[in-house]
């Protein structure tokens, strides 16, 4: 259950109205999820949370289903269902399949693990990437 109350998708707060317009536009849905709609509960927070995801979320050197792929891994990671889940429905109408969900999810479950064996040892790294100059 929430720990506040959702702001009606019809809202007439003009501040919110535009995020939630601009949410339905840029994703092409028809609801504005509860998500955005708890973040409505303060509007500054929203359209901050909004511009940061729309400037990270779009067509880079990474595409976004990649995009969205990193998003389920650190959304399992960090145990977040209803992140998994918002992200998975995402990937999949960008085009992943049950298959490449399954990879996804082996590749995080090994490293989650890998991780934690380093951690417990508390090895130092010895092998480093390049820095460009």
């Amino acid at each position: 259950m929430a720990t506040v109350k959702l702001v009606d998708e019809n809202t007439t707060d003009p501040r919110v109205k535009a995020v939630f317009d601009d949410i339905k536009t840029t994703r092409n849905v028809t609801r504005v999820n509860d998500f955005w709609r708890a973040l409505a509960t303060n509007p500054d927070h929203l359209e901050s949370v909004w511009r940061h995801l729309k400037s990270v979320m779009r067509p880079g050197k990474l595409d976004l289903l990649t995009k969205e792929m990193i998003a389920i891994a650190v959304s399992a990671t960090n145990g977040c269902a209803y992140c998994v889940n918002s992200h998975i429905a995402a990937a999949q109408k960008l085009g992943m399949d049950t298959q490449m969900l399954g990879e996804l999810l082996a590749v995080v479950g090994l490293f989650n693990m890998t991780n934690k064996i380093v951690e417990g040892y508390q090895l130092q790294p010895d092998v480093l990437p390049h820095v460009e100059s």
